[in-house]
């Protein structure tokens, strides 16, 4: 290429830059401005005459003179190297404190020589003022989280010490009464506290706050009753067979209170004379919003002719309170191979055999 046509490509390239709608610098191989895109005279307040020919660490009152800077710019001529993502913050008159983004590329001619270096710069000061305020909310969240954690943990504790308490007065106080039916209604409602506070543990476990994996729950729920209430003289087995998944902690707790009082009577009334093979079988099965859940027996069944009356009172009477609040439906199945009974929320199709 001719001298004259090396010049006139040149001019063209610069005279390109000018209209670029962004701030751009094309610099010599000693860092001076040969020329530069309107929109950098604007917005760094350049007058365009003046700054031409002049080194880059001299414009906008040295602002631009950074040792890091001036070491990168300065191996991009020589070394054929680009720099990419090059971050300062400089005060630029009117414009004020500004956070900059440099990348700088070497320009070569068809000698292949570079003898130029194409600037271009970006104003990221309102994307880095929006990250640190991400970053500063985010921390904020995370000392609040860990403040809430910390109250959650905090009342938990102070509930089951509670609950705890309480269950312990109704025992000793099942113990000092001489009536046979206010000493089974204290332990009943011992059972029920237990019941609960068998949430509030499982919760504290697992460090659960909305959600309770069902499964394991009812299974060390069932593991309680059959400790404190199945006695020596008659064995009963109480088995637990439940889908995976969680449920609302509130649901949880209606849940293990029904299911208490459907072993507990089970426990009570479905086995008036010692039997082997006596069983009690949870299943709780779950598809998406629904559920169903089933306590059964293979014991003599709803009715036997020295049933207590007070088996269809409170109890019963609870069952179908907590039935209807959680939205599902109570139905049963009475026969001499022993009572099946059904809560099942919304439309449920079982796929686990619930036979005792």
């Amino acid at each position: 290429m001719r001298l004259s046509d090396r010049a006139e490509a040149r001019n063209l390239a610069l005279a390109i830059v000018d209209t670029l709608p962004e701030p751009f610098m094309v610099l010599d191989e000693k860092l001076h401005l040969l020329a530069a895109s309107r929109c950098f005279y604007e917005v760094y307040g350049e007058d365009a005459e003046h700054a031409r020919g002049r080194s880059l660490f001299e414009l906008s009152n040295g602002q631009w003179d950074i040792p890091g800077l001036r070491q990168l710019l300065q191996a991009v001529v020589p070394d054929h190297v680009s720099l990419e993502g090059f971050e300062f913050e400089g005060a630029f008159g009117e414009l004020g404190t500004r956070t900059i983004q440099l990348n700088a590329l070497p320009l070569r001619e068809e000698d292949g020589k570079s003898r130029m270096v194409l600037l271009a710069i970006k104003d990221i000061t309102a994307r880095r003022a929006a990250e640190n305020e991400k970053q500063r909310l985010l921390e904020h969240t995370e000392e609040l989280l860990e403040q809430q954690g910390t109250l959650l943990r905090e009342m938990r504790h102070r509930i089951a010490n509670s609950l705890q308490i309480i269950a312990s007065i109704l025992l000793l106080k099942a113990g000092t009464v001489t009536s046979e039916e206010t000493k089974n209604e204290l332990r009943a409602a011992h059972q029920r506290v237990m019941s609960v506070a068998a949430v509030q543990s499982h919760l504290h476990a697992s460090d659960g706050i909305e959600q309770i994996e069902i499964g394991p729950y009812l299974t060390k729920l069932a593991t309680g009753l059959a400790s404190s209430m199945v006695g020596p003289k008659q064995k009963i087995e109480i088995k637990v067979v439940a889908d995976a998944g969680t449920l609302p902690s509130s649901h949880a707790v209606s849940i293990g209170l029904i299911v208490t009082e459907l072993i507990m009577n089970a426990v009570k009334y479905a086995f008036p004379k010692p039997r082997s093979a006596a069983r009690i079988r949870v299943t709780f099965e779950k598809a998406d919003l629904d559920w169903k859940l089933t306590v059964s027996d293979n014991g003599a069944g709803r009715r036997v002719p020295d049933e207590p009356a007070s088996s269809t009172g409170l109890g019963t009477a609870l069952v179908a309170a907590l039935a209807k609040q959680l939205g599902a439906s109570v139905s049963e199945d009475s026969s001499k191979s022993g009572l099946t009974v059904d809560v099942t929320r919304a439309t449920f199709t079982s796929r686990l055999s619930n036979a005792a």
